[in-house]
C-alpha cells in the first residue's frame, strides 16, 4: 500500500499522473492529471476531486473512457485517489476522483454474505499440505535408498547434490538480475482545486453505475432476454469482454494485482459469463479496492473477481469505452459501494453450478453447456432462467412455434430428500424458450427467499429438448365403459384428442371412483395438466368476498416446492371430481353469489372470533387419475358418474 495524499492536502493547481492499461501488451501507461478543486456535496455526501487532462497520448484514444475507472492518481509518491466519473454529453478530458480515505475502509466493513452450510475445504492450503505431504514422502524413499550405498556412492551423491544445489542459486540470481526494479505504480502528481456545485456533485454520483456490462456466451435473443428481465438500472449489455473460445477457463490461486492493472466483476462465469471491468486503484496484501464507484451498488456482495486482457479502446462522443476480456477467477469482491468495490485475493465466493443439455430434434444439433453464477438472492433465480434459456437460443434456429419438453434438478437442502425435480412440457408460437424456464425461475426464487434459513444449493442441471414444431392436442370426448358405479370401482374413460393438424387419436385414461365418495352424481374435469381447477378460494374471490389466505403464509419453503413438483404437466391427462356445473344463466350465477354470502356471513357470526376455513384439508390429496400423453393439452371438457351405495 502506497502511502496517501489527504483529502485535506488536495489543492487546486496540484499536478499528478494518472496509470492504467490501454492495450493488448498489458503495459501500464500513464497520463497527466491537474487538480482543479474539491467538492463538498454536504452531509452524507461523497466528496469527490475535480481534475482533467490534455496531450497527445489521451487526445488519441478519446478522453477518459469507461473502463479507466478506478485508475490510481498520484501526486509525486502519494495516491490521490481513483479516476472515477465523468459528466456525459460534456468533456471526455474532465473528470472526477475518489479520494482514496474513502475507499480503504471497504476492506473493513462487515462481510455476511459468503454464508454457507455445505462443507467445503480450502483448496490453496489443501495443495500446500499435499506437496508437503508428497515431499515427505520422497525424502523417506530417498532415505532408504540412500542406506544401502556404499560410502563412496553417497560421497558422489552429496557432490552431485551440492553441484545442483549451487546452480540453481546462480541461475536464481541471474534471473532476479535480470527482473526490472519492482515500480511503486505511485509516481507523479495530483492537484486540488476547490468549489464545485451540488448539482455536479450529483451528477458525477449519476455517472458512476456501469453503463455497459461485458457478456459472454449469449447471442442475440439471449441478451435481450438478459435486458428485459435484468435491466441493471438501464445498463446495457455487450457480447465482448470473454475469453477466445479456446481459452481454457480457470481459477488462480495464486494471482496478484497491481494499481493500474485491469480487474474483473462477474456475476455468472463459464460458458456464460456477465461482468464489468475497471481498473485496481491499490492493493494491500491480498486486500485490493478498484473502479472508484459501485458496481451496482449493492452493499455487501458475493460475487467473482477475475482478471482482465484489455484489447482496445472505443472513443465516443460522450461516453467511449475501454474493451476488456474477463479472464481467471482470481478472489472474490465483497463489497460494492459508493466510492468503489473492494474484494480479496486467493478466496472465493459461494456460486452455484449450472448445467444445461440441449437437443433441438428439428436441426439435429445437441450441446452442453456449464456456468457458474454467483450466489446472490436477487440475481440468482433470473440469471439461472437466463443462462437456460440462452443456452436453448444457442442451440436452436428458432424458438418461434416450437414444442419444448424441459426437466431440471435442483440439489438442495430446502426440500425434502435433497432433490427437487420438475419435468414439463411447453408450447408457444411466440417465443417457447421463455415460457419453458418459468418454473426454473419460480423453484430457484423459492428456495433463494427461504424465510427459515439460508437455503444451500449444490447445483442445478437442466435438460431440454425441442421440436421446431406445434405438438398440442384438444380433448374431443370422454366416454366411461360404465355410466353407474360404486365407491372404489375403476371405470375406464375412451378419451378422443385431436393433435394438431393431425388425425383422432383415442386413448384409454382409467379413473378410480374414491372409496369414500358418497352416493349421488360425481362431476369429473377431464383437463390438461396445465390447467388450475376452480377452488372454494376462486369461487369465493369470483363472488366478491374475502379471501383468507393465512393458510398461504404460513405455508415453509418445503411444502411450496411440493406443491410445485406435484402441479400437473402441460402434457398430463387428468381426471378428478370437478366443481359444480357452471351455471347455464345470469340468474343462476347470483342466486349461487347470494347463498354463498348468507353462508359466509352465517359462519362468522358463530365463531366471529375465528376466521372461516375455507379450504380443504391441505395434507388431503386430490382424488385423481393421470396420464401421459405426447401433446400439450390446451383444455377441459366434463364428464358426469352416478354413484351407488
Amino acid at each position: 500500500m502506497p502511502p496517501i495524499l489527504p483529502y485535506s492536502e488536495v489543492t487546486a493547481g496540484m499536478e499528478g499522473t494518472a496509470y492504467t492499461v490501454l492495450d493488448t501488451s498489458g503495459e501500464i501507461r500513464t497520463f497527466p492529471v491537474e487538480i482543479l478543486g474539491n467538492m463538498e456535496g454536504g452531509k452524507g455526501a461523497q466528496r469527490m476531486i475535480m481534475a482533467r487532462t490534455s496531450g497527445a497520448f489521451i487526445e488519441q484514444i478519446g478522453g477518459v473512457l469507461q473502463g479507466m475507472s478506478g485508475s490510481p492518481v498520484y501526486v509525486g509518491d502519494r495516491l490521490v485517489g481513483a479516476l472515477a466519473a465523468g459528466l456525459k454529453d460534456l468533456s471526455p478530458y474532465t473528470f472526477f476522483i475518489t479520494p482514496i480515505e474513502d475507499m480503504t475502509p471497504l476492506w473493513s466493513m462487515p462481510d455476511t454474505k459468503n454464508q454457507t452450510n455445505i462443507d467445503t475445504i480450502d483448496l490453496v492450503k489443501e495443495l500446500e499440505a499435499r506437496k508437503k505431504a508428497e515431499e515427505k514422502h520422497r525424502l523417506r524413499e530417498r532415505e532408504k535408498v540412500f542406506a544401502k550405498m556404499s560410502r563412496e556412492e553417497r560421497e558422489a551423491e552429496w557432490r552431485d547434490m551440492i553441484a545442483a544445489l549451487n546452480g540453481e542459486k546462480t541461475e536464481g540470481a541471474a534471473a532476479n538480475a535480470d527482473e526490472p526494479a519492482p515500480t511503486n505504480d505511485a509516481a507523479v502528481a495530483r492537484t486540488d482545486n476547490s468549489a464545485a456545485e451540488d448539482t455536479a456533485a450529483q451528477s458525477a454520483s449519476a455517472a458512476e453505475e456501469k453503463a455497459y456490462f461485458f457478456t459472454r456466451g449469449f447471442n442475440g435473443a439471449g441478451l435481450r432476454y438478459l435486458q428485459d428481465k435484468l435491466p441493471m438500472g438501464g445498463a446495457s449489455f455487450l457480447p465482448l469482454g470473454g475469453s477466445g473460445a479456446a481459452a481454457q477457463l480457470h481459477t488462480r490461486y495464486d494471482a496478484t494485482l497491481a494499481g493500474g492493472q485491469p480487474v474483473g466483476v462477474a456475476l455468472v462465469y463459464g460458458d456464460f459469463s456477465i461482468g464489468a471491468t475497471g481498473t485496481v486503484t491499490a492493493v494491500n496484501g491480498k486486500k485490493v479496492v478498484a473502479f472508484g464507484h459501485s458496481f451496482m451498488h449493492k452493499g455487501n456482495v458475493n460475487y467473482f473477481m477475475t482478471d482482465a486482457d484489455v484489447i482496445g479502446t472505443i472513443a465516443g462522443q460522450s461516453n467511449g469505452v475501454k474493451i476488456a476480456n474477463i479472464g481467471s477467477v482470481i478472489g472474490r469482491v465483497n463489497q460494492d459501494r459508493e466510492t468503489g468495490i473492494a474484494g480479496v485475493l486467493g478466496t472465493f465466493p459461494t456460486s452455484v453450478p449450472v448445467q444445461i443439455h440441449v437437443k433441438d430434434n428439428a436441426l439435429g444439433t445437441e450441446e452442453t453447456f456449464g456456468a457458474q453464477i454467483a450466489y446472490d438472492e436477487d440475481f440468482l433465480p433470473i440469471l439461472s432462467g437466463s443462462v437456460a434459456y440462452a443456452a436453448m437460443s444457442r442451440v436452436a434456429d428458432s424458438l418461434g412455434s416450437s414444442t419444448a419438453r424441459i426437466r431440471f434438478a435442483i440439489r438442495t437442502n430446502a426440500y425434502d430428500g435433497g432433490l427437487f425435480e420438475r419435468r414439463n412440457m411447453y408450447y408457444s408460437a411466440a417465443d417457447v424458450g421463455q415460457v419453458a424456464v418459468t418454473e426454473l425461475l419460480q423453484a430457484m426464487n423459492l428456495i433463494v427467499t427461504n424465510a427459515e434459513q439460508e437455503s444451500d444449493i449444490i447445483d442445478v442441471n437442466v435438460d431440454v429438448e425441442l421440436n421446431g414444431e406445434r405438438q398440442t392436442a384438444l380433448l374431443v370426448s370422454a366416454t366411461p365403459d360404465k355410466m353407474t358405479v360404486k365407491p372404489g370401482e375403476t371405470v375406464t374413460f375412451r378419451t378422443k384428442i385431436r393433435p394438431y393438424r393431425k388425425a383422432e387419436e383415442t386413448l384409454s385414461v382409467p379413473y378410480t371412483v374414491p372409496k369414500t365418495q358418497p352416493a349421488g352424481m360425481l362431476n369429473l374435469d377431464i383437463r390438461g395438466g396445465g390447467f388450475v381447477p376452480v377452488n372454494p378460494l376462486m369461487l369465493f374471490a369470483q363472488a366478491g368476498l374475502e379471501v383468507p389466505d393465512d393458510e398461504e403464509k404460513f405455508k415453509s419453503t418445503g411444502d411450496r416446492l411440493r406443491e410445485l413438483a406435484e402441479q400437473g404437466e402441460n402434457n398430463e391427462i387428468i381426471i378428478a371430481p370437478g366443481a359444480a356445473p357452471a351455471p347455464t344463466s345470469e340468474k343462476e350465477m347470483k342466486k349461487r353469489m347470494k347463498a354463498a354470502a348468507k353462508a359466509s356471513a352465517r359462519a362468522a357470526k358463530e365463531e366471529p372470533e375465528k376466521r372461516v376455513k375455507l379450504l380443504a384439508d391441505p395434507n388431503k390429496k386430490e382424488a385423481k387419475e393421470k396420464f401421459f400423453a405426447p401433446y400439450v393439452i390446451e383444455n377441459v371438457i366434463h364428464a358426469t358418474l352416478k354413484v351407488e351405495e
